[in-house]
């Protein structure tokens, strides 16, 4: 098994050692244009169709009586309609930017009752509001549901995934454009997605060199503000080719990211370790009881009794100590680790003990 877990430790020293290589990228993918983004539609409706795996809340069917109402058919009062193959769901989707009416959009449909499948429903029309309290979309299709479930008559059920949310490829028709100050000034502000000084200061220098001086200039860590053509036609063009140069992004701070219910570490290349000793092993205890039966001499009138024993067993794993030089590397970190033998849950418990020493210059985030 320590074999296993010192080659997948090594493998993931390979792998990282790659990071230091870095590569210039388009500006396209490390960057976006502020105003294009995609906004969140939010609905509620019902899902009809089911095989008596419907909602059975009272709300469900104050939705089916008001839908009927304006459908013109009015149920009499005081009646429940208990309809088992409804139910009420949440409607979700991403309304992209520059979207025109009749353009269809993908949406996710989840069950906001007791119900306990989706599979085989369809969603009736329902309207899907921005947080302005517009409509901006109408939805209505058939669900597709990767999740089914099975239940006995015993109680036993089988789950797989999740019955109760589905999709509707193309479900929702667009009805209103979303404006975009994209069209309305003659400039462009490019937000980088990782906040770097560095960076932007670099992303200004390569549109400058293309486009000439002044052209870009950087506002703080994130945004690159670039002037740019004020008709719409030539502004699109104009952004196709801002968004194709290559930047060389800088190399991001030192960092460690521990995955504290996984397991999972991950180290940048610009870790770097100051003079330390390390040792690291394990310490088993393992406590077993074995009671013992006393049994009395015939006719001496005593009682059998059970006295307890207990067996504690102490185990310690002989490791070597290992010392990191000045300004260690990734590499020697990960070398060094194997070399002692200590699994990659191991490697947690070394970084967070060289953090309280003072000896690690890198931020250690445990998430």
């Amino acid at each position: 098994m320590k074999i296993l877990e010192r080659k997948s430790l090594l493998l993931f020293s390979l792998l990282l050692s790659f990071s230091g290589l870095t590569l210039a990228e388009r500006i396209k993918d490390i960057a976006s244009i502020e105003g294009v983004r995609t906004n969140q539609l939010v609905g509620y409706g019902l899902v009809v169709g089911l095989d008596k795996s419907g909602d059975k809340t009272q709300f469900t069917g104050q939705t089916l009586r008001s839908m009927l109402g304006r459908l013109g058919l009015t149920l009499p009062p005081g009646v429940d309609p208990k309809a088992k193959n409804i139910a009420a769901v949440a409607i979700q989707a991403d309304l992209p930017a520059f979207a025109k009416p009749g353009q269809q959009i993908d949406v996710t449909v989840s069950s906001i009752g007791d119900a306990k499948s989706l599979r085989g429903g369809t969603l009736l029309m329902s309207p899907l509001k921005g947080a302005d309290g517009q409509v901006y979309a109408i939805a209505q299709g058939s669900l597709v549901v990767s999740g089914l479930s099975a239940a006995g008559k015993d109680g036993s059920s089988v789950t797989v995934n999740n019955p109760s949310v589905g999709r509707i490829p193309s479900g929702a028709t667009v009805e209103r454009i979303v404006n975009a100050p994209f069209t309305e000034s003659n400039s462009l502000t490019f937000n980088l997605h990782a906040a770097d000084f560095t960076t932007a200061s670099r992303m200004a220098e390569s549109i400058n060199k293309v486009l000439g001086p002044n052209t870009a200039k950087p506002l703080d860590a994130t945004s690159v503000k670039v002037s740019a053509p004020l008709d719409s036609g030539q502004k699109v063009i104009f952004a196709s080719m801002v968004e194709n140069m290559e930047v060389l992004p800088d190399d991001a701070p030192a960092r460690i990211i521990v995955n504290s219910r996984t397991g999972t570490v991950v180290i940048n290349s610009k870790v770097r370790v100051q003079p330390a000793a390390v040792t690291h092993g394990s310490l088993t205890v393992t406590i077993s009881e074995n009671p013992q039966v006393s049994q009395p001499n015939a006719l001496s009138g005593g009682q059998t009794v059970v006295t307890p024993k207990s067996d504690v067993k102490v185990e310690e794993e002989k490791n070597h100590m290992f010392v990191f030089n000045p300004g260690v590397s990734l590499d020697e970190i990960v070398k060094s680790v194997n070399n002692v033998g200590a699994a990659p849950s191991d490697l947690v418990a070394i970084l967070e003990a060289l953090k309280s020493a003072g000896a690690l210059r890198a931020e250690l985030i445990v998430i």
